[in-house]
């Protein structure tokens, strides 16, 4: 038993149980070992759960970064849709990630910035689209896994529609984009200046 081991199982277990059912000793059951020798590769659970978090984040995390030639915002949209597509492939995979700290990912997030800053975003625009798409994504997914467990609809109102997630997450996103599009052409000396 290796740390890629537990952590592989440990997001095995999540996918089966949820969140608030993931517990040491369960795990340590799962694989077939005293909860203690888990203790030798996470000193806490809450060094399970963050090593679990980075672990569901492979996905998004090994993505191509962008190229010079990109266009910043369609590269903005498809990188926001890769967070997203990863968040939903784990039950309750916002939920995990919420609070985490992208630590083994920082030189990515860094070439990111570089990426919008050099594509003519200004620098402090493109930290706060940055961190408000982000946050807006897993708080959409969070929405939307509490809802998988939801009737589709039927005790609503008729006047109310059902939420097609996804379009919400679209339009959610176009809105933020369009916005920090502003502030970049706003921020764009004229030719003629």
């Amino acid at each position: 038993m290796n740390r890629e081991t537990v952590v592989a199982e440990a997001l095995n277990l999540l996918d089966e149980v949820g969140l608030d059912t993931v517990s040491t000793r369960r795990l340590a059951k799962r694989l077939g070992v005293e909860q203690p020798s888990l203790y030798y590769h996470f000193r806490t659970k809450k060094d399970l759960l963050a090593a679990m978090a980075e672990a569901a984040m492979a996905p998004h995390i090994t993505a191509p970064l962008p190229s010079p030639e990109d266009n910043w915002r369609a590269w903005f949209l498809e990188n926001s849709r890769s967070f997203r597509r990863t968040l939903l492939m784990r039950r309750d995979g916002a939920r995990l990630h919420a609070g985490s700290t992208p630590s083994g990912d920082l030189d990515r997030i860094r070439s990111k910035m570089a990426f919008l800053v050099t594509s003519g975003v200004p620098e402090r625009d493109a930290q706060m689209a940055m961190l408000a798409a982000g946050r807006f994504t897993v708080g959409c997914v969070l929405e939307e896994q509490a809802d998988a467990d939801l009737p589709d609809g039927e005790d609503l109102p008729d006047d109310i529609p059902v939420l097609d997630h996804e379009e919400a997450f679209e339009s959610g996103l176009a809105l933020i984009l369009d916005g920090l599009d502003q502030r970049t052409a706003a921020s764009t000396p004229s030719p003629s200046a």
